[in-house]
C-alpha cells in the first residue's frame, strides 16, 4: 500500500494506492485487491513511473546510476467498504 498525505486523503473517498508489480494488468490488480481485503473493487486506475536519473559526488568521485522504476495502482471501493491498513492483525 501507499501511505502519503495525499493517498490518505483520497482514502475518505473510497480510493486507495498500491504500489504493484510493473507487468500487472488491471485485472489482476482487482482480483488481488479483492481477495487480500475482502473488499468490492469498482475501478483500478494504474501509472506508470519511469527510472530517474540520478547524480551523486562522493569523496571526489562522481557516483551516477538510476532510481527503481514502478508501477503505481489507485483502486476505487464500493460504498461502504474500507480498507484498513493499520487495523490490528
Amino acid at each position: 500500500p501507499l501511505i502519503t498525505e495525499k493517498v490518505s486523503a483520497m482514502n475518505e473517498k473510497g480510493v486507495y494506492g498500491f504500489v504493484v508489480d510493473k507487468n500487472a494488468k488491471k485485472p489482476e490488480i482487482k482480483n488481488a485487491v479483492e481477495s487480500t481485503y475482502g473488499v468490492k473493487v469498482v475501478s483500478v486506475r494504474t501509472m506508470r513511473y519511469a527510472a530517474k536519473h540520478k547524480t551523486r559526488y562522493s569523496k571526489n568521485k562522481v557516483v551516477s546510476g538510476f532510481t527503481n522504476a514502478f508501477k503505481k495502482a489507485m483502486v476505487q471501493v464500493a460504498d461502504g467498504d474500507v480498507i484498513d491498513f493499520y487495523g490490528e492483525v
